[in-house]
């Protein structure tokens, strides 16, 4: 997967999203926009509120196509992070927020408690059948970071069957903690897992360790039985990291704009220095992928941009070949790997072929490509999944997943065009839905669920019956009960005449439906991420208190098709902003909402969306939450020095041409920003993050305390020891929830008497 700018806070998956999920105050009783900068800091007592921070200016001048643009806030990038002034400006905005906060504190303290209060704190992930073993995770209460765990399989000799249980108690195999997080996480304010592989034989496990939020990470492998370290660590790696056989690792670097750039062979017991380099990317446009094959019997290495990817292939068993050349290099030209049998099945993406055709060639004869299941215009093929006698096919259609499986001729014989496909039914008119990994040598397929008002669902679906088991649900305490909601899909009309989805989920009990609700609307838009409507258990703590959540599902995803991504980047770019600006339109005129009750967000690229569409409609909306958001587009994209600006210049645009020079400035959030009215505003950024400079973020809200002439709440919260997903605890990640709902919630005027919980 391309590493981008994304962030999808308060979605489930993801992913991410994403995702998602995916990953963010003010005077008590007194609305946030209070022309008189006061708050009431208690029941009683009016207190004036203190100026917030104003950024010194320091002329800055950039010229291009005779165009000149002066940014007086460039001096607060600072690469190293560590520049004493800068890091002093940061400080006084978040103590700027802290005070201004203060006020509410106690309400956020109420919202944290009530979305922990729903949260089974001690619990287990749905195990997952390898070999002998079940693997899962186990969190325990009170701790932030899950323990990977594995138990034997009590009779390992039966076939895998839908019903199977994970057996425990005193007469069972017993639970084996591989890896405990919360003990790593000792010392670090900031610990993430972006990795954590099992050796083919069960018996070593590689795992890659973020302790900064950079992205930057050291791989260790450990006997699973003893926890010993096997070797040295691999250091200054990114987290793709995959088997080689038993006793080898394929991984992947980065070059100094974090690009991931080289792939290498580690063989365990020697020295990283002696690691053989087994492909270097010198295509700035290109980044570098990695997966294993269902089968297990090969690595994928795919080189790819925005528009072309290649792979070559990798047999595990003969390490010492290096890597083969599967597809070739065709500009235009995309492609995906997998095996099975004697096969290679590729997913081909191509401008004729803009949703996907899936093909199959002979591994002794990988130019005879047979095509078993053709392009479709109105459907998508995303992804597929491969097992010894099944291929599933991941689709999108009208917006919607689905999950279509074919039985496979016997391996040996020719594989021809794909009939009779069956598709897995779901029971909400709008859903998430995830196929994870499954025992190849297997019928069952298993895959993840949700709705807006469903929790995370995972079953075990055996393809030879067509007999589904639910193999666990997230249990939501706190008396949650799904039948209290509403999930609808509406369709509003872009300013071209485009047909937008949204997703709307709200409490059917609580919300008028008159133009009196308060709502929040989510978007994205770029890509071609797809925004699914997924589930998430603190989202309750506002649709319990009458708010409408809607996501936005806007051209520049990838939720109606690869032409609603291409219709939505490049010179179509505003089309991203101009379908959310119809979104909201459409939710104030069918009364769902109104200006006044509109609430905001997106992060990441999704920043982007919200710094872009308050410059061309502040009117609209009453509050906005950007998080970590992209809002120096022309800045950065001029800058090949930063990260990921070369690979992205297919998505954006290469500003060096005078095009989309003129383009990106006409819609770049820091470099539209007027003198006019902005509603309340709440922006977030990590000191860390190298997908989105913090600098982006602190310009924008200098530029925005300069110029803007309301006196409306603008907050600034900049996490100095984390990167793009901010804080790693998972309670650490609900207190950021309420940190957001509460200033939502303070901005509507809607925080009640202390104690008094949700309406």
């Amino acid at each position: 997967m391309l590493r981008h700018r994304f962030g999808v806070a308060g979605l489930a998956y993801l992913p991410l999203l994403l995702f998602s999920g995916p990953l963010q105050l003010v005077p008590l009783r007194r609305c946030i926009a209070s022309p008189t900068f006061t708050f009431s800091a208690s029941a009683d007592s009016t207190v004036t509120m203190k100026a917030p921070p104003v950024a010194k200016k320091v002329k800055h001048e950039m010229e291009m196509f005779g165009d000149v643009r002066i940014d007086n806030y460039y001096w607060l990038r600072d690469d190293s992070r560590t520049n004493p002034e800068v890091l002093s400006y940061l400080k006084e905005e978040n103590a700027y927020t802290d005070y201004v906060t203060s006020g509410t504190k106690q309400f956020e303290d109420e919202i944290f408690a009530e979305i922990r209060g729903r949260i089974k704190e001690d619990d287990i992930s749905a195990p997952v059948r390898k070999g002998p073993y079940y693997y899962y995770q186990r969190t325990l209460k009170g701790k932030e970071y899950v323990q990977h765990c594995r138990r034997l399989v009590s009779n390992a000799e039966v076939p895998p069957s839908v019903y199977d249980t994970m057996q425990t108690g005193p007469d069972y195999p017993h639970e084996h903690v591989i890896l405990d997080e919360n003990i790593e996480a000792q010392g670090h304010a900031y610990y993430s897992i972006g990795s954590f592989q099992v050796s083919p034989n069960n018996k070593l496990v590689a795992y890659a360790e973020d302790t900064k939020g950079d992205e930057i990470y050291t791989v260790y492998v450990i006997d699973a039985e003893t926890r010993a370290p096997v070797g040295k660590s691999l250091v200054g790696v990114t987290s793709y990291l995959q088997w080689a056989g038993d006793e080898a690792l394929v991984y992947i670097t980065m070059d100094e704009i974090h690009r991931p750039d080289k792939v290498w062979l580690h063989k365990l017991g020697t020295d990283q220095l002696s690691d053989s380099c087994l492909y270097h990317e010198k295509d700035d446009m290109f980044s570098i992928d990695l997966q294993a094959s269902e089968s297990k019997k090969f690595l994928f290495v795919t080189s790819e941009s925005k528009n072309t990817s290649f792979v070559f292939y990798l047999d595990v068993s003969k390490p010492e070949d290096g890597l083969i050349v599967l597809t070739p290099r065709v500009v235009g030209i995309d492609t995906a790997a997998s095996h099975r049998g004697n096969h290679f099945f590729i997913k081909r993406r191509s401008s004729e072929f803009f949703n996907s055709e899936l093909l199959a060639c002979p591994m002794d004869n990988i130019s005879a490509t047979t095509v078993i299941l053709p392009h479709r215009e109105s459907v998508k093929i995303e992804d597929i999944q491969l097992f010894n006698d099944y291929l599933v096919v991941s689709e999108r259609e009208k917006g919607l997943q689905n999950v279509t499986f074919y039985h496979l001729p016997a391996v040996g014989e020719p594989l021809e065009s794909l009939q009779g496909g069956q598709s897995v039914d779901f029971i909400d008119p709008i859903y998430s839905v995830h196929p994870s990994e499954s025992q190849f040598s297997s019928s069952i397929l298993r895959f993840s669920y949700s709705s807006l008002k469903t929790p995370p669902s995972v079953y075990d679906y055996d393809m030879k019956t067509g007999t589904s088991v639910l193999k666990k649900t997230e249990t939501v305490l706190g008396g949650f009960n799904a039948s209290n909601y509403v999930t609808e899909r509406k369709w509003a009309n872009a300013s071209d005449g485009t047909q937008i989805p949204i997703s709307i989920v709200y409490r059917k009990n609580l919300v008028k439906l008159d133009g009196s609700d308060p709502l929040l609307l989510y978007g994205y838009g770029s890509y071609e991420v797809s925004i699914d409507p997924s589930f998430r258990a603190s989202r309750l703590s506002l649709l319990d208190r009458g708010f409408i959540y809607a996501i936005g599902h806007i051209r520049g995803g990838g939720e109606m098709g690869r032409q609603w991504y291409e219709n939505g980047k490049l010179l179509k770019k505003k089309n991203t902003f101009t379908d959310f600006i119809a979104c909201a339109e459409y939710l104030i005129q069918k009364k769902y909402s109104s200006k006044e009750k509109l609430c905001i967000e997106g992060r990441s690229a999704g920043g982007l969306l919200i710094g872009s569409v308050l410059n061309m409609r502040p009117d609209l909306f009453k509050a906005a939450v950007a998080g970590v958001p992209f809002v120096d587009v022309l800045t950065t994209m001029l800058d090949p020095t930063i990260p990921l600006t070369t690979s992205e210049w297919e998505e954006w645009g290469d500003p060096r041409k005078e095009e989309f020079y003129f383009y990106m400035k006409s819609y770049s959030p820091v470099d539209n920003i007027k003198a006019q009215n902005y509603p309340d505003i709440l922006v977030t950024a990590g000191l860390n993050d190298p997908r989105v400079m913090y600098s982006e973020p602190a310009k924008f809200v200098a530029k925005l305390r300069d110029m803007k002439i309301d006196d409306n709440v603008l907050l600034f919260k900049c996490e100095l020891g984390a990167g793009h997903f901010s804080k790693s605890g998972r309670f650490e990640q609900l207190q950021e929830d309420a940190f957001t709902y509460a200033f939502m919630m303070k901005a509507l005027n809607m925080i009640p008497a202390l104690g008094s919980g949700p309406n």
